[in-house]
């Protein structure tokens, strides 16, 4: 009897709340997920006085054949950025992780001699004066490249748009050591609550200054 009872006790509580007693995880489902449409990239016209540019991370330790050949792909386009970035009179500002020394920037992305980068781990703003040089400079729009995207990419992109910047994200210049990465840091920048209205996804070559 007090079996019985415990038995319709649970199917009781399941009737009530909607909730089956062999209900799975979303790991037990991973593979059964299917992933949503892509989505649309934008154009993203700036302003170049109130824009800065982000080179997040570009170092020979984490941007490199063996762990992160994407990265190493998208060199050529990132450099083309920078200039044209330069050109147009936008602030570029460049970061390294904790570790790595200013010797062990990519050269063809590095920063010039003497620049006083950005350090700190996957949050650019954490514990760095990152948001007072952007504010006090007049900035209020971030273009954000670099690696990696779910690292970098995804915390100081996300941490910029609460803090209240229009953040830029090319899609093609943030990368990391596979696409599955890649497509569930655009997908969060792109749906994610609060940051998703400050965020505009692109391409490096959809970006235009004004």
């Amino acid at each position: 009897m007090k079996q019985a009872s415990i038995v319709l006790a649970a199917a009781a509580f399941v009737a009530l709340f909607g909730v089956s007693a062999s209900a799975q995880t979303i790991v037990d489902e991973w593979a059964s997920v299917k992933p949503e449409a892509a989505p649309a990239l934008k154009p993203a016209p700036v302003n170049s006085k109130m824009t800065a540019l982000l080179v997040m991370d570009l170092v020979k330790q984490s941007c490199n054949d063996t762990r992160r050949p994407r990265c190493v792909a998208e060199l050529p386009k990132v450099k083309a950025l920078i200039a044209t970035a330069k050109a147009k009179g936008v602030t570029v500002i460049w970061t390294l992780p904790p570790g790595p020394k200013p010797e062990d920037f990519l050269p063809e992305v590095a920063p010039p001699a003497g620049y006083d980068y950005v350090i700190a781990p996957v949050d650019k703003f954490y514990k760095t004066d990152l948001e007072k040089t952007l504010k006090d400079k007049g900035i209020d729009t971030v273009i954000m490249v670099g690696t990696a995207a779910h690292g970098a990419g995804l915390y100081t992109a996300s941490e910029a748009a609460l803090r209240g910047f229009k953040v830029v994200v090319p899609v093609d210049g943030i990368t990391s050591e596979n696409l599955y990465a890649e497509q569930a840091t655009v997908w969060t920048l792109a749906n994610a609550p609060t940051v998703s209205q400050n965020v505009t996804l692109t391409r490096m070559d959809m970006i235009t200054y004004q």
